[in-house]
């Protein structure tokens, strides 16, 4: 039997940062009682960010994820794991199931907790408790610093483990790293014969499957900017690991949308390296692969694999990988890659005396142009240059990459010769191109254009000369241009307006950039130069890019609504992304966004930016002298603060129905929201809640002349849990949708519930609703909560006039900076690279030479898009 207790949380402290409390102002006492000590997950709570890092951008959030599948890739890892799978569920909780060993589960009789603990509890409860420290039980493992699944406990404002294991199906459930849900507590004999009081796991079935399941959602006090999981965030990471892991299948599935991955990557490092390149023009079919085994100088054996191909692109595209952890900075392991690539291939280059019949000089610079390359070391106990783990430092693992990679390329080199010729043109062709750059940039200087002697003539500049408080408006056209120098706050917005469209420079080399007037007009505004440094050579030129010259850190891209716009929006990313990648990796690259509603009641006129911002405009004008009389007996007026949280409660409830009803049935969820309590731990529970829930849904069929449902209680081989299938048979065909257990854990039941408990009773007979004030007044007689509030919002709209805004072209100059330029109130889209492998693979298929990916990907996604201007 389970045992529900919620153990009380502890009080807030005043310091609040695990310093020593700074005693008050003018006295108190400073003694040994004010220093704090923060134990166990309190110390995650108040300092999140030590632990999984930035808890307002996102990135945060999406660590908690990974740092659960990280558990599941170290199953994997030690051979116990080949199937993972990571939902999003609709409330925005994440579970990560695996068929790996499961958690263990028994008590560990040496806790000196009272009552003694599984397992189970302890690695979710406790820092550094885990196996990742034992090199018998992990040889190589990413979850380095044994903080992982117990900080995603502290961090949840729920979480639910479930372990398949011996037989049977164990179960624990927390809320912010306390339990909530366990096994009963009571008094057993421990392995040496002493009594003790012990709290197990719940034991919720028998089962003759093995592994861990994690459910998880994000507490809401702690992710107060930022809970929404991104699907290309959690895409990007989950392929890299399946191609790092060959064997291993992960899933993906995004119950909000519908979408669904399997990455299920087949032929490794090879087959990762093949997709990267995945519609780009590939110069030799044969891709070059090394794995190998590699003893360090510290007597330790370095796993390496890589895998390389030449495409005829001009950007080089490198992936590092030390123990399946992404190094964006590289680190040994890339330097050793270097320096075995170009002493082979020099070699190759002069034994055939290659450079000599071209007439060029080869540099490491030209022998990566169009390289794509995947590079993963398994390395015992590696170290990194920061916790963020983006640069590996271990020396050691230099000269077994180097090694594995020379010995396998030189054969490579010899065994393919059409592949290496093929390789070596390449090569040749970027150093002529190098050289021809070169000389195109000495001409460029010779005139004056990007010496930063004079800037643009069009450019409206600013008077600050701090670049950290500039911006920068790119906006389409001088009539554009003109009303936002109007509207601009001359002090720290500059406005630069472009002629036409720009040169598309996916299908430009260097220097025909330089021919283009509009793009020598954006370099030269921005000041950074362009072009790459001669890094080997140690050489750079005075235009060469350097971020440090950038003279704004907001670079805002401001075009209309309509087709042109997009299109010229897209070739500046395409500029941004492909020649000055390090200003979206920064983060200076912003596109404007202008309201999309203008709303006016009476004298009231206010800019909303989406249709979210409408329907809570719409609520509040709604509640404007509204009221509720309840009817009944004890007939209470319900208005202001209190008719405000109610409102509040029922919209909440609406959203959940109106989200889910794509796919679950709609009246099922009507059903919860008025009432029915669902169980869905067992069986029998399921097939009793069936029959609660049929009752309930003949009641609202017969009122809503709804095609009559069928509820059945079934258990469900392939999740290996019990669920509720609701059929519906309409004009012969059936409709099937069913509730999940996963569901009836989660937020969107709990508010459904929620909303149960609140309204349960709260209006009677002669119930009604009023609005307006004296002789304005109106009132209509209501039969519960939903038709009050049905009639408040209807009433608010027919008193609003709304005016939707397809572009900037609509605005005046004052109108220009009241929405889309005041700091303050204005609302900007920073440009960002969630999944630079995508994001390459896009602006290949959107930019390039290739007609036939493009149509497709038109063809596709035509009917999905929304708001086309024709």
């Amino acid at each position: 039997m389970a045992q529900d207790h919620t153990t009380p949380l502890p009080p807030e402290e005043n310091s609040g940062n695990g310093q020593p409390a700074v005693p008050p102002a003018g006295g108190g006492d400073y003694g040994a009682s004010s220093i704090q000590i923060l134990e166990g997950l309190e110390a995650v709570r108040k300092r999140p960010g030590m632990y999984i890092g930035d808890t307002s951008d996102g990135t945060g959030l999406h660590h908690l994820v990974f740092e659960v599948v990280d558990n599941s890739i170290d199953e994997a890892l030690a051979g116990h794991c080949d199937d993972i799978v990571v939902t999003i569920h609709t409330d925005n909780s994440i579970s990560v199931t695996d068929n790996g060993r499961g958690i263990p589960t028994g008590i560990k009789w040496d806790d000196k907790h009272e009552p003694k603990r599984s397992a189970t509890e302890i690695a979710l409860t406790e820092l550094h408790a885990g196996g990742k420290f034992n090199q018998n039980s992990y040889k190589v493992s990413g979850g380095l610093h044994g903080v992982g699944v117990s900080c995603v406990n502290a961090l949840s404002s729920m979480l639910r483990v479930v372990v398949r294991r011996d037989g049977k199906v164990h179960e624990l459930e927390f809320s912010k790293g306390f339990v909530v849900k366990s096994g009963e507590v009571s008094e057993q004999v421990g392995p040496a014969g002493d009594k003790a009081l012990v709290r197990p796991m719940h034991v919720l079935d028998e089962t003759d499957k093995r592994g861990t399941e994690v459910h998880f959602l994000p507490d809401t006090e702690i992710f107060k900017e930022n809970n929404d999981f991104h699907y290309e965030i959690l895409a990007k990471r989950l392929r890299e690991l399946s191609f790092l892991n060959n064997g291993v299948r992960i899933r993906l599935l995004d119950e909000r949308t519908g979408k669904e991955d399997d990455f299920a990557g087949a032929g490794g490092v090879k087959g990762f390296v093949e997709y990267v390149n995945k519609g780009k023009q590939i110069l030799h079919p044969n891709a070059f692969t090394a794995i190998g085994e590699s003893k360090s100088d510290q007597n330790t054996m370095i796993g390496v694999e890589v895998a390389m191909q030449w495409n005829s692109g001009y950007n080089e595209q490198v992936l590092c990988f030390t123990n399946n952890i992404p190094q964006r900075d590289g680190g040994t392991h890339l330097t050793g890659l270097r320096a075995a690539m170009t002493r082979v291939i020099n070699k190759y280059i002069e034994d055939n005396e290659l450079a000599k019949k071209a007439k060029v000089e080869i540099s490491g610079e030209d022998m990566r142009e169009g390289l794509t390359c995947i590079l993963s070391v398994k390395v015992p106990e590696p170290k990194f240059s920061s916790q963020t783990k983006d640069k590996l430092v271990s020396s050691e693992v230099r000269g077994p990459v180097e090694d594995v990679v020379a010995n396998k390329l030189n054969d490579f080199l010899q065994e393919r010769p059409n592949d290496a010729k093929i390789i070596v043109g390449k090569i040749v062709e970027a150093a002529r191109a190098r050289e021809a750059a070169r000389k195109a940039r000495e001409m460029t200087r010779r005139k004056g254009v990007l010496d930063g002697m004079g800037l643009p003539g069009k450019l409206a500049d600013c008077q600050e000369k701090d670049p950290a408080l500039c911006e920068i408006y790119i906006v389409e056209g001088d009539s554009a241009g003109g009303s936002a120098k109007q509207g601009r706050d001359r002090k720290f917005q500059a406005i630069l307006p472009l002629r036409g469209k720009i040169l598309n420079v996916e299908k430009a080399r260097y220097e025909k950039l330089l021919t283009s007037n509009e793009i020598v007009t954006l370099i030269t505004a921005l000041g950074t130069g362009i072009g790459k440094a001669a890094v080997e050579s140690g050489k750079s030129g005075a235009d060469d890019f350097d971020v440090a010259k950038l003279r704004y850190h907001r670079i805002i891209i401001m075009t209309d609504a309509d087709v042109d716009g997009a299109h010229i929006r897209t070739l500046l990313l395409t500029f941004f992304y492909r020649q000055m990648p390090e200003l979206v990796e920064r983060g200076h690259i912003y596109i404007a966004q202008p309201p999309l509603y203008k709303v006016k009641s009476g004298k009231e006129e206010l800019y909303l930016k989406d249709g979210h911002e409408l329907d809570a405009y719409l609520m509040r004008i709604a509640l404007n002298h509204a009221k509720v009389e309840t009817g009944g007996a004890d007939n209470r007026t319900l208005e202001g603060e209190t008719l405000a949280e109610l409102a509040r409660k029922h919209q909440v409830a609406e959203q959940v129905i109106n989200r889910l009803s794509g796919f679950m049935d709609a009246e099922a969820l009507r059903a919860i929201a008025d009432g029915v309590a669902l169980n869905l731990d067992t069986v029998p529970d399921a097939e009793a809640s069936a029959v609660a829930l049929q009752a309930k849904l003949q009641e609202i069929d017969k009122l809503t002349n709804a095609a009559p449902a069928e509820v059945a209680g079934e258990f469900d081989a392939r999740t290996d849990k019990p669920i509720l299938r609701i059929s519906r048979r309409h004009h012969g065909n059936i409709k099937s949708s069913v509730i999940t257990q996963d569901f009836v854990h989660g937020a969107d039941y709990k508010a459904l519930a929620e909303a149960a408990d609140t309204f349960r009773g709260l209006l009677g007979e002669g119930a009604k609703v009023l609005r307006g004030e004296g002789e304005k007044a109106k009132e209509e007689r209501v039969g519960d909560f939903r038709q009050a509030m049905h009639w408040l919002i209807g009433e608010a709209e027919r008193t609003t006039s709304r005016q939707r805004y397809k572009g900037l072209g609509e605005m005046n100059p004052g109108q220009l900076w009241e929405t889309t330029m005041d700091p303050t109130v204005r609302r900007l889209l920073r440009v960002q690279i969630e999944d630079a492998i995508e994001a390459d693979k896009v602006f290949t298929m959107l930019m390039g030479d290739e007609v036939e990916p493009r149509r497709d990907f038109i063809e596709t996604n035509a009917l999905r898009a929304a708001n086309i201007d024709v």
